[in-house]
């Protein structure tokens, strides 16, 4: 009973069952009860009938009068058998239980007496067998004067008993047949329901790392199973386009680390060979390692940051002020603009608060205005905090070249460095604004490239902003 089939068929059989059962319960309880009134209903009319014969026969008759007429009546068996009908016979008894006369179709079968009957207790219901059969009877206390009698009126129920046994059997064939049917049915609903996700099933076990470019093409079937087919369809475009992803970035990681660790290895055996010789290539080679090293170093953390935020993990966050922090990246970052001959200017704006995490942010900042001091001759570099709505935005604007526009979207991809040779001769790992864009998203952020109004590159994140409420006042 592992199959999900089985135990869907199994529960809609067993539900069924369970309703046919109950109804058919019901509807044997409801006959028996209709024949069993049936025939009360009958002893009831023909001793209603004796009972208004006997009123009549002498007046005025009530209980506690009457007289010799009524009882002539009543112990005359010609009389009971003409009340009587083959399935209803009438006994008419003493108050003490003796016989005084019956119907001609009891032959020589006497109906017991009745226990208990009096004028405070003058009609009584009881069911007997007999040798004729099953009797449904209904006992009478009369008063005829001063006479008293006891007047029985049967009916056999034998035939009743025998309809209801033979159709509670038919009921129960029919129960049987319907069960029979309902797991049948069952079986074969739930296969037509779930053949279908075993074909689904069976087409995902086939496409593995290597073959996500297959797709189920299901979409045509317009139920669940279509749309969760397309839903598949569009998973597996999801990790063809990750696979992707993953494979070029090994592939771009192998490219770039092994340009630092050639020039490590070169220069070490420089070091081995003429280090001890030559003072002059023994210091050029080590500041080349350390150089180097330092690249390795950086690109490294880069390469670590851009999987953690790959892998969604919790980065604890507070309320920041955007303007600070963006603050402490410019003081960070003018020692290069200034070897350079740079302006580098801050504007802005107060209260503008993030919910994020300082260290991330702050990087995120630094690596636009580094990126800007670095592909900016002369000229200045402005970074601006404002806010508009209920976003934050950070920009970073700059005189240099610009971006033009068909790389304005692939300059945040990982180690990607720029097609002309000028962007190629600047140093970096070609990760700076890639981890940017992944600080950006994991603060549920963005950020883009625009070209700057009175030329150069004009860089901005945006960040949902903090409500001052709810913010620290301090």
């Amino acid at each position: 009973m592992h199959s999900l089939k089985w135990r869907v068929a199994a529960w809609y059989a067993g539900l069924l069952i369970v309703v046919l059962l109950l109804v058919s319960a019901v509807v044997g309880m409801r006959l028996q009860s209709i024949l069993y009134a049936q025939a009360r209903s009958r002893v009831t009319a023909t001793m209603a009938e004796i009972a208004s014969s006997v009123q009549a026969s002498e007046e005025p008759f009530s209980l506690g009068f009457g007289g010799s007429d009524a009882y002539a009546l009543l112990t005359d068996s010609n009389n009971l058998t003409s009340w009587s009908s083959p399935t209803t016979f009438i006994q008419i008894d003493s108050s003490n239980g003796y016989p005084l006369a019956k119907s001609s179709n009891l032959g020589g079968t006497t109906i017991p007496k009745a226990l208990g009957l009096d004028t405070r207790t003058p009609i009584a219901r009881r069911q007997i067998a007999l040798p004729i059969g099953t009797l449904l009877v209904e006992d009478r206390y009369f008063v005829l004067g001063s006479r008293r009698v006891v007047v029985h009126v049967a009916e056999r129920i034998d035939a009743l008993e025998r309809s209801i046994a033979q159709t509670r059997e038919s009921i129960a064939l029919a129960v049987i047949a319907a069960m029979l049917a309902i797991v049948a049915l069952s079986w074969w609903l739930a296969g037509r329901a779930f053949d279908p996700l075993e074909r689904l099933a069976q087409a995902m076990r086939e496409i593995g790392s290597e073959r996500l470019d297959r797709r189920l093409n299901w979409g045509k079937r317009d139920d669940e199973i279509g749309r969760l087919a397309e839903s598949f369809d569009d998973l597996l475009a999801r990790l063809q386009e990750a696979f992707a992803r993953e494979r070029q970035f090994i592939s771009d990681a192998s490219h770039e680390l092994r340009t630092p660790l050639t020039s490590i290895n070169a220069n070490a055996q420089m070091l081995l060979r003429w280090g001890d010789r030559d003072p002059a290539i023994l210091r050029e080679s080590l500041e080349t390692i350390v150089a180097e090293s330092a690249q390795l170093s950086q690109m490294v953390g880069g390469m670590l940051l851009l999987a953690k935020a790959d892998r969604g993990d919790e980065i604890p966050m507070e309320p920041l002020a955007l303007g600070a922090l963006a603050a402490e990246a410019v003081n960070g970052e003018r020692a290069s603009a200034a070897s350079k001959g740079l302006d580098l200017r801050l504007d802005a704006e107060n209260g503008v608060f993030v919910m994020g995490e300082g260290h991330l942010l702050r990087q995120a900042i630094a690596n636009l205005i580094e990126n800007a001091v670095k592909f900016t001759a002369q000229g200045s570099v402005e970074v601006r905090v404002r806010s508009l709505g209920e976003r934050a935005i950070v920009e970073v604007i700059d005189s240099g070249t610009g971006i033009p526009d068909r790389q304005r979207a692939q300059i945040f991809e990982r180690f990607y460095r720029g097609d002309s040779a000028h962007a190629r001769a600047i140093p970096g790992t070609g990760l700076g604004l890639a981890i940017v864009r992944s600080i950006a998203r994991v603060h549920r952020g963005e950020v883009r490239a625009e070209g700057a109004p009175g030329g150069g590159a004009l860089l901005r994140i945006t960040l949902p902003r903090l409500a001052e409420e709810f913010t620290d006042p301090s």
